[in-house]
Parts: structure tokens; C-alpha cells; sequence
């Protein structure tokens, strides 16, 4: 593999999930060191034995999955392991803190100093993470998916820093999928495959075709599946929900067999904690929610699975994957009631590798080695795996929050097609989604939240983006 980045340039990395490019970022950053070949910085070279050596050559990361301390506040989460200390090594807090909302001020960025980080949305919590980064007035700025949790508003705001920062000779390494940024704030793109330079090219000289092309190794034929939908009986119907957190105000949706069942808003709409609510996560405060005619009052998670409802978390790292656990566990722990899973009470060792080995390929799962630890998986193939682990259960309903964020083009593709056999066959699927066309595309009918509201139902003619938006603020 081979890269150079340039002072004042946004240079875009591009590849599959499994490409090498979190490798790529550790090397760099000090994590990983390389068996062989060179880094050089300002044409010299260096060799970094750990992040900090990295960091004070001023190579700083933000990587896609958090690395932030919960029960910290932002402000110590931004000094960790750079405290300001007086005499007798004490602490300088005040002078943290000034500096800390100083520097959110001079970024941009709304996020209060002193509250604990467990408090802050995912949103929030990214912007601490590139706060982080750019304290020390980096050389080279690595940014993986940093766009993944931030609303358009949020997402401009970062633009201007990353101009700002050009503006001043850093060279920004910027790892991203979504096609519409690369063009929009990249100066360069280099292509990975399989551990592998395989080119470089201009930004504004390469359009969407060709990129993809380029990583996959193949033509891209019809990226979004056409579905054929069949709406059969209800399956999940909400009246009235609200919710105990406030987030959900009144929401009523229903989802019927053979459809995907859209929910669009912006980021912190409560669109998210409809789903939960629709599995037993959140707290339902008022309103019913009934799966195939029967109220689920109070009902857990327990509950709903037991009556054919899947929910696959926005947060895989956090809440959905047992990382230090192997894929097969991993993709067998929702059926380890089944009965083809248990032989005179006990887990039938051999029936959980078949099965899971027969999920992993159906997810096209690569590697192909379900005994390995989920943590050493890339982020699009951990997400394929949390999803096989509910369709082994072979529910009737099925919730997917933010399904493919932070993962590859052929990865959306693959769980595309995935979902497109699930509605062929019956389920009943509510797709919740902060990638529009994505949401539009596969959907059948969309709900649109604002504030906690179902606020518009976008069917035929007028599921499209100008319908949406105009249903996500409210109207002057």
C-alpha cells in the first residue's frame, strides 16, 4: 500500500469494508507497526512506537467507533492524558475548562463542557471526538466516518473546520462512503482493494460509477433493489405512543406483512426511540403497541422476541456485539432456546456451528471464519453478523435502526438484497434511517418524525426528497 497526503489537502480513502484501511490508520497513527516499508513525515522518516509518539509528531485520529471515557466529563476527556497540573502536580480545572469551551466555541461546536459524556447523544459525542483531535493543532488529522452521527447542520459545521484546518497546512486523511461527501470535500481519492493501492484520482474528475468500480474490482449494476411489495395483515401497529424519556410524543405507524416501513427525520427526532420503544427498550408512557392484534403492555425485549420482533441496535459496538466473543457465538446467541439448537437440555455444539456457519453464509460474511473474535472483523461485516443473529431466530418482524451506517457500498448492497428475499418471503420490516435515499428507496410507505411526531406519511407519488424535508422543520 502506498499514500501521500499533501499539507492543505483533503485526501479521501476509499474501499471496502475489510480493505485495509483501519489497518492503514493504525500504522500511521502509532497503534500498529508495519512489517515493512516507510512513513515519512516532512520527508523524514519515523517510526512510532506508540500513539503518543504519534501524537507528538502531530498525527492525530478520530476513528468511527468512540474511544471516549463515559463517566468523564467533555472537559477531561478532551485533557486525558494532556492535563494542565500546577503545583504538586495538582490539577489546573479552571483553566481545562476555560480552554475546553474556548475551544468548542472557536469550532463551532454546541456541546456543554462539563456534563459527563454518558449524557450525550452519538451526535455529541462525535464532535467531542474531533474536538479531541484538533486540540493539538495536528500536522495530519485522520477522520474515519466522522459524518456518520451528525445531522446536514453538523455536518456543514465540520466542512468549515476541515477548510479552516486546510487553510492553515494540515493534511486531512478522510475515510468515508457516502460518494456525495467525497466530491464535495475531497481534493484526492485513493482506492484500496484487499490490503492494496490500486489508484488515485481526482475528486472532482470521478463520479459515482467509477469509484465503486474501482473498489469492487467489478461493474456496479442498479445499486438499490426493486422490490415487489404485497402488503398482507398488519404485523405491528402503534397508536399514540409516547414515550417515558419525552423523546416520543405521538407516533402512530403500522407495518404490514411483505413491506418495509420507513421512519425519516433528522438526527434526535425520536425516530430511534420508536423502534426501541417497538422491542421494550424504551419506556412507552402512553399510547399501545400491539404485534399481530395483542397489546404488549410493559412488555421486555423478552417478550417481544417471543412474539416473532427482531431489533438490530444502531450502536453494534455498544449494545449489539460481544466483541471479544467469535462470530459463532455471536450469530447463535438469540437462538439458544431453540430447539434445534438444544439436545437434552444442554447447547448442541455441533448444531450452533452449522447453523451459524449456514447464516454467516447467507450474510456473505468475510472472512468466512466464524471461530474468529468479533472485534477483529470490519465494521460492515460485524454488522452482517448482528443481523444474521436475528433472522436465525426467523422472526415475522423485523426493526433496523441506521442498518448500514459506517459500512462500504457492496455491503449496502449485500444487506439490500437481504432485505429485498425477507420481504419476498413475508416479513415485516421498519427501516429507520438518517440516509434518505436509502430510506426512500426501500421503503414502501414513510413515516416522517419531528420532535418526537409523526408528522407526515409519504406513500406513491410523493415519496420522494422534497416531500421529506419539507416534513423535517417546521414550516415559517
Amino acid at each position: 500500500m502506498s499514500l501521500d497526503v499533501q499539507a492543505g489537502e483533503v485526501h479521501v480513502l476509499f474501499g471496502e469494508n475489510g480493505a485495509g484501511k483501519s489497518t492503514l490508520m493504525n500504522i500511521i497513527c502509532g497503534a500498529l507497526a508495519p512489517s515493512s516499508g516507510q512513513l515519512l513525515i516532512d520527508g523524514k522518516p519515523v517510526s512510532f512506537r506508540s500513539v503518543q509518539e504519534a501524537r507528538k509528531a502531530g498525527v492525530s485520529v478520530v476513528h468511527q467507533e468512540f474511544s471516549l471515557a463515559p463517566d468523564l466529563t467533555v472537559e477531561e476527556n478532551l485533557f486525558l492524558a494532556n492535563e494542565f497540573r500546577g503545583w504538586a502536580g495538582l490539577l489546573k480545572k479552571q483553566a481545562m475548562h476555560e480552554q475546553a469551551t474556548a475551544h468548542f466555541q472557536r469550532l463551532g461546536f454546541d456541546v456543554p463542557a462539563h456534563v459527563r459524556v454518558s449524557s450525550l447523544s452519538r451526535a455529541e459525542c462525535q464532535m467531542v471526538e474531533i474536538a479531541k483531535a484538533a486540540l493539538g493543532n495536528p500536522r495530519i488529522l485522520i477522520l474515519d466516518e466522522p459524518t456518520a452521527s451528525l445531522t446536514e447542520a453538523e455536518t456543514s459545521q465540520l466542512f468549515a473546520l476541515i477548510r479552516t484546518l486546510q487553510s492553515q497546512g494540515v493534511g486531512i486523511i478522510y475515510i468515508s462512503h457516502r460518494i456525495s461527501e467525497i466530491q464535495a470535500i475531497g481534493d484526492r481519492v485513493t482506492i484500496m482493494r484487499d490490503g492494496r493501492f490500486i489508484k488515485t484520482v481526482q475528486a472532482a474528475d470521478t463520479d459515482k460509477t467509477q469509484l465503486v468500480e474501482l473498489m469492487t474490482g467489478r461493474s456496479f449494476g442498479g445499486f438499490y433493489p426493486r422490490i415487489e411489495f404485497r402488503p398482507g395483515k398488519p404485523v405491528l401497529q402503534v397508536s399514540a405512543l409516547a414515550t417515558a424519556s419525552g423523546l416520543v410524543k405521538n407516533a402512530s405507524i403500522t407495518v404490514h406483512q411483505g413491506e418495509i416501513v420507513g421512519l425519516a427525520g433528522l438526527v434526535g427526532c425520536g425516530k430511534s426511540e420508536i423502534g426501541r420503544a417497538c422491542f421494550g427498550i424504551e419506556a412507552a408512557s402512553a399510547g399501545s403497541i400491539r404485534v399481530d392484534g395483542t397489546e404488549q403492555q410493559k412488555a421486555t425485549p423478552s417478550r417481544f422476541i417471543e412474539s416473532g420482533v427482531a431489533y438490530v441496535t444502531n450502536d453494534r459496538i455498544q449494545e449489539g456485539m460481544l466483541l471479544t466473543r467469535n462470530v459463532r457465538e455471536n450469530i447463535s446467541l438469540a437462538s439458544l432456546t431453540s430447539p434445534n439448537l438444544r439436545k437434552r437440555g444442554l447447547l448442541a455444539r455441533k448444531a450452533e456451528k452449522r447453523e451459524s456457519l449456514a447464516m454467516a453464509k447467507r450474510m456473505s460474511l468475510m472472512p468466512l471464519d466464524i471461530e474468529r473474535a468479533a472485534r477483529s472483523f470490519s465494521g460492515g461485516n460485524m454488522q452482517k453478523a448482528l443481523l444474521g443473529r436475528f433472522l436465525a431466530r426467523r422472526p415475522r418482524m423485523l426493526i433496523l435502526d441506521e442498518p448500514t451506517v459506517g459500512i462500504d457500498v457492496n455491503a449496502k448492497a449485500e444487506i439490500y438484497a437481504v432485505l429485498k428475499q425477507l420481504v419476498d418471503e413475508g416479513m415485516a420490516v421498519l427501516l429507520i434511517s438518517s440516509d434518505l435515499p436509502e430510506v426512500l428507496s426501500l421503503s414502501n410507505r414513510v413515516y416522517v418524525v419531528r420532535d418526537g411526531v409523526v408528522v407526515d406519511e409519504l406513500m406513491n407519488e410523493r415519496k420522494n426528497e422534497e416531500e421529506a424535508l419539507s416534513g423535517f422543520f417546521v414550516k415559517e
